[in-house]
């Protein structure tokens, strides 16, 4: 869950994971920690038509989400980090 300081520039001033409550650290508006950020969009045929789900992971329960997957996450290493 993001909180911004205000809409008008929509500086960040907390991220909160959604699932296990913890608090990422937040520095002049920059997230400091790793963080899966979700912003879903549902469309037609779906049983959420016309919703729009977001939500963060901290990167500890990202990896718990994920080692329960049966097809292992794609993983590429990045040549640049922006």
């Amino acid at each position: 869950m993001r909180k911004y300081l205000d809409e008008t520039n929509r500086e960040l001033a907390s991220v909160i994971c959604n699932y296990c409550g913890k608090e990422l650290l937040v520095e002049n508006g920059i997230l400091k920690e790793g963080c899966l950020k979700v912003d879903a969009s549902f469309g037609y045929f779906s049983r959420k038509d016309g919703q729009n789900h977001k939500f963060d992971l901290c990167e500890d329960c990202y990896e718990k989400m994920i080692a329960r997957f049966r097809i292992p996450v794609e993983c590429q290493e990045e040549k640049e980090l922006l």
